[in-house]
């Protein structure tokens, strides 16, 4: 009974990874694999959501909910969980900022996952709106990063 060759010794250590990162989940994709390993948290201060997780406390108050920004159409939203970096070192001027054009595919910001800086596109050509996230802050995946009209 095998599963596909999916290495249950791999399956273990992602677990056992996102119990010691208290991360909710880890997704690894090769060639001719794509392995995602999640775990629901139970604690009141924890929300799990599949399409877009509500941005920390320290998210400007006066922006509109997530959920909200998340069904936005000029949306670019996270690939994945990790944590979102506005510039591509620290102490560097930003990829972007609220009022940059940006063309479709352009470098809007990165999310570093399992130490992996991965650059994050711009989704459609326009202006950059609107910033949701902070430098350094973490990300779920699915969770709207930033907003192009």
């Amino acid at each position: 009974m095998s599963n596909s060759g999916v290495d249950q010794e791999l399956i273990r250590e992602l677990a056992a990874l996102l119990k010691e990162t208290e991360l909710s989940e880890i997704e690894i994709e090769t060639d001719n694999l794509k392995l995602r390993v999640a775990r629901h948290l139970q604690s009141a201060s924890v929300s799990v959501a599949p399409a877009a997780a509500p941005a920390p406390a320290a998210a400007p108050a006066a922006a509109p909910a997530p959920a909200d920004m998340a069904s936005h159409p000029g949306a670019v939203p996270s690939p994945m969980v990790g944590t979102a970096y506005l510039a591509p070192e620290p102490g560097a001027a930003p990829y972007v900022s609220v009022g940059s054009s940006v063309k479709e595919g352009q470098t809007v910001l990165i999310v570093e996952a399992m130490k992996t800086m991965n650059h994050i596109p711009a989704t459609r050509s326009g202006t950059v709106k609107e910033i949701l996230v902070e430098d350094g802050q973490p990300v779920e995946f699915g969770e709207p990063l930033l907003i192009i009209e």
